[in-house]
């Protein structure tokens, strides 16, 4: 069933009962936002498919796009081309006849499509291909990512490897693979096997990534934790993780000291790196003194390992509850990091500056990957500094950037320094740049090339937007939709259940519809396979049934996009980021993202709430105010310009800061527990009162009043 193909005209879509909403599942956002007068009513089809339309932010039309061409068109070209043959008519004549048919019948808009496309999916194929060709190579020739990286070391050993921009220390691939041969011939000799796990709490640094990569040498399994874990978190991904040791940096010594307790006696510790205030652990070894005692060369029986093995486990971010470890098998971490390699024309000359957590795939497998696989010197900072970004650039002759989530935001408010104008970047990777921020961000900074991407650590339906379209995460051929087999469905907008067909089937999403992306699963194909996560019953969640095709497996990514016309497609919600008020969805990512630029760039999380009697959820912002200096009143007079009456929310909160995730995702699970309970939180919450047409300051009085259905809302 292809994109240009819709459900049968008789079909009735059904609640798909065997698959209910999935953890952290996407919902569906209303018609357009913006200002009332650019609203557009949702018209899908199919109950509780209520929204249509693409988005307003991401600079879509709010009109259904039409098919791809009229049905029969083609056959009945076909048909119209054997009777004028059977008639005597040259073949010229004919096939010129059986061309207006077709043109005539609706085809015209896929010939459209085909001139449109053609050089931007014959080049996306090509990708495909050569990365496909090159996973079965390794896999036939049973390599790992440890052995490609040697071979890679071996060519250019002195080439630098990684830099340390906090630090300045500069490793050689040389001394990478050293580094790394030391620490698989240590946990070798600590009596640690093919399977074994151990866990890594490491800020990013070179010895992070020469962990686990000697690691692997060993077949042991790394675990990467994120930095940013405390007490039960923590925890808690050690326990899941089934750890028999933990490597932790110095500077972490007291975190791992709040959740020693809970960890097990049996727990091996080892701690990397210079020692804090608090000194080492009682029951942890220095690492530094056992790998300089260790053999650096290569391991004499290396390990029966292959790419369809496991490599470590990456978490994720733990933005819907508590993270969940990812499986990363040799194949997914060659296949990311070769897309993003082939997809942006990357080379070996460039420089690659990498700013981002270790811990998550961005900044581990598409920003490290180019170094391991590639032979790209990869410059690291632990940390994003706003600040200094530009700075490293110039200073390291960077050609290449890494962004996520908000950072080109956090780039576009800081004051412009010379810096911006000496620097030799011309391509931008990544994933989360605001539409409404994009061109601002290339023609201030001069980037030539924004290689915006969709994906997750555990998907099989990645995409890449190659081709600088603005606003788009990537595309699906038009043309050749079965090549690679991902799908935009519809969904029920309240509980995320996939809608089916008469047949069981799940209806694909014509043009413009919002809808939930799947991706067939083929545990046999390195580009389609899901490996899912350590919990069996979270990797469930995730796979559905019956949705290209009876008996078939699909990936649900839980997040919803739309697709225009010429298979550009656009990222709509993430899990949790839609709610339904006044008989509308509203797009907290769409709000958010008016809220930030009224407010100049400001950090703003935008989410639903309960109120008690009232259906639905009303719209609640939370902004960082450190000084205390917004109006809330003022505010509300350029929201009636931007926003329609039902995406303007309802409570605001007022706060020193807006939590983020180690890959700068805002954090909204504990705002939304609190809601707008001013028992919950010490911090300046408003409530909109629609009769007298501004924000009042809501106490524990007014709050009272709100539950009790005195206020209309």
């Amino acid at each position: 069933m292809g994109w240009g193909r819709g459900p049968d005209p008789g079909a009735e879509p059904v609640r798909n009962t065997a698959n209910s909403r999935q953890e952290g599942g996407a919902q569906p956002e209303g018609g357009g936002l913006g200002s009332p007068k650019r609203r557009s009513r949702g018209r899908g089809a199919g109950p509780g498919w209520l929204w249509g339309g693409a988005p307003e932010a991401r600079g879509l039309s709010a009109l259904r796009l039409p098919r791809m061409r009229a049905p029969g068109a083609g056959s009945a070209s076909v048909v119209s081309l054997v009777l004028l043959w059977l008639l005597g008519l040259p073949w010229t004549w004919s096939t010129a006849a059986a061309l207006g048919v077709y043109v005539g019948g609706g085809g015209w808009r896929f010939l459209r499509i085909v001139c449109k496309t053609a050089r931007r999916d014959l080049f996306g194929l090509s990708v495909l291909m050569r990365v496909r060709l090159e996973l079965r190579r390794h896999q036939r020739a049973r390599h790992t990512i440890p052995r490609i990286f040697q071979v890679v070391a071996q060519r250019q050993p002195d080439r630098l490897a990684l830099v340390d921009a906090g630090s300045g220390v500069c490793w050689t691939f040389a001394q990478l693979d050293a580094y790394s041969n030391a620490v698989a011939n240590l946990f070798c000799r600590l009596g640690f096997t093919p399977g074994d796990v151990v866990a890594i709490l490491l800020e990013g640094r070179p010895e992070f990534v020469g962990l686990w990569l000697g690691l692997a040498k060993a077949g042991v399994e790394a675990a990467l934790l994120n930095v940013n874990l405390r007490r039960e978190p923590l925890a808690f991904c050690l326990g899941t993780s089934g750890a028999k040791a933990l490597i932790f940096g110095g500077e972490l010594a007291a975190a791992v000291a709040e959740v020693s307790g809970q960890l097990g006696k049996s727990l091996l510790k080892f701690c990397s790196g210079e020692l804090g205030p608090e000194g080492i652990l009682p029951d942890a070894r220095l690492l530094d003194p056992l790998l300089k005692e260790a053999s650096t060369a290569p391991l004499a029986q290396p390990p029966d390992k292959g790419m369809d093995d496991r490599l470590f486990y990456i978490y994720t971010s733990g933005t819907t509850g508590l993270p969940k470890a990812a499986i990363v098998v040799h194949s997914r971490y060659y296949r990311i990091a070769a897309f993003g390699h082939y997809a942006y024309s990357m080379q070996v000359a460039d420089v690659l500056y990498d700013c981002l957590p270790l811990y998550h795939t961005a900044g581990n497998i598409m920003g490290v990957g180019q170094c391991l696989l590639y032979g790209l010197t990869v410059v690291l900072r632990k940390k994003f500094s706003a600040s200094r970004f530009w700075d490293d650039c110039v200073k390291y002759n960077c050609t290449v950037v890494q962004y996520i989530g908000e950072i080109c935001r956090y780039l576009l408010k800081q004051p412009v320094r010379e810096a911006e104008g000496r620097h030799r970047v011309r391509l931008a990777v990544g994933n989360g740049l605001r539409p409404a921020i994009w061109e601002e961000f290339t023609e201030r900074f001069g980037v030539r090339q924004i290689g915006e991407f969709y994906g997750a650590t555990e998907c099989n339906c990645s995409i890449a937007n190659v081709d600088g379209k603005v606003g788009s995460c990537g595309f699906n051929s038009r043309i050749l939709p079965h090549v690679y087999p991902i799908r935009l469905v519809k969904v029920n907008e309240d509980t995320m259940e996939l809608l089916r067909d008469a047949q069981g089937l799940c209806i694909p999403c014509q043009a413009g519809e919002p809808g939930l992306l799947v991706g067939q699963i083929n545990q046999q194909d390195p580009l389609r396979r899901f490996d899912g996560y350590i919990s069996e019953s979270a990797t469930s969640k995730k796979i559905a049934h019956s949705v290209f095709r009876k008996g078939d497996s699909a990936y649900l990514s839980g997040d919803v996009l739309v697709m225009d016309e010429l298979g550009y497609m656009y990222f709509r919600d993430r899990g949790g980021d839609t709610f339904r008020w006044r008989g509308e969805n509203v797009s907290t990512t769409e709000v958010e993202g008016v809220l930030s630029r009224l407010l100049g760039q400001t950090d703003v999380a935008v989410y639903g709430v309960a109120v008690p009697g009232v259906e639905g959820k009303a719209g609640m912002a939370a902004i960082a105010d450190p000084h205390g200096q917004l109006s809330p009143n003022v505010l509300y007079q350029e929201l009636q310009k931007v926003l329609a009456p039902y995406a303007r929310p309802i409570f605001l909160r007022l706060l020193p800061q807006v939590d983020t995730t180690g890959t700068f995702k805002i954090q909204k699970t504990r705002l939304q527990h609190e809601g707008f309970d001013p028992r919950q939180t010490s911090d300046r919450l408003f409530f909109l009162d629609l009769k007298q047409g501004h924000y009042l300051p809501l106490d524990q009085s007014v709050y009272t009043r709100i539950c009790s259905g005195a206020f209309a809302l």
